[in-house]
């Protein structure tokens, strides 16, 4: 069955239909929609199938780090271990394209987590369709970008998306076209943080060694 295919404002969503995007999450859908770097898929924090069913889409490991992808500081605080100074950083870069990998706690469930290190992927977009949907879920939703297997780069156009997945997803959301760059990637388990991928967020700002 196609994709249904939803056109939402990029800069002032509309409420109804992001309320539309919500409800296919929460029985079970899955999403792609824009974010502040790529499109990405998206599904409900705690729906094992549709995680499965990502997984299968984009050829992932259970080595892979999933990312939550959260409204704001408080709630990354409910999901990750969060040093002072590790919260400082990511305070000073977020709303933005980074995504830090931390150690998970108990409230996240176990098949989100990296298989060995017990790690999540933690991050806070830059786009007001993501922030409109979140708002409207009350939660954060387990995500990762969209790029197929074999593919170097993300889907960055929603009608792409359709010709590609459209009869394997549930919904795709029409945002405008985003970018090709992936979010820079930064690992905080220790003391010190260390950049794992460079991409759309800024790294002078990070202050790394």
């Amino acid at each position: 069955m196609p994709a249904q295919f939803i056109s939402i404002h990029p800069d002032n969503p509309q409420p109804r239909l992001i309320a539309q995007v919500a409800e296919v999450l929460r029985k079970g859908g899955i999403v792609a929609y824009p974010t502040d770097s790529s499109y990405a898929l998206g599904c409900h924090i705690g729906d094992k199938a549709a995680m499965d069913a990502i997984r299968r889409l984009r050829g992932l490991e259970d080595k892979h780090n999933f990312t939550l992808v959260c409204r704001d500081l408080s709630e990354i605080a409910t999901y990750a271990r969060v040093s002072n100074t590790a919260y400082r950083m990511i305070k000073s870069v977020t709303p933005g394209a980074y995504t830090f990998i931390l150690q998970a706690t108990k409230e996240v469930p176990r098949r989100l987590q990296h298989a060995r290190r017990r790690t999540i992927g933690i991050r806070v977009p830059d786009n007001s369709i993501c922030e409109a949907l979140l708002d409207a879920m009350g939660e954060p939703l387990m995500s990762v970008s969209l790029m197929l297997p074999g593919e170097e780069l993300p889907l960055a156009d929603a009608e792409e998306i359709r010709d590609k997945i459209g009869n394997q997803i549930d919904l795709i959301v029409d945002g405008g076209a985003c970018g090709y760059e992936p979010t820079t990637v930064v690992e905080w388990l220790d003391d010190e943080p260390v950049l794992v991928r460079e991409g759309r967020g800024d790294i002078a700002v990070l202050n790394l060694d």
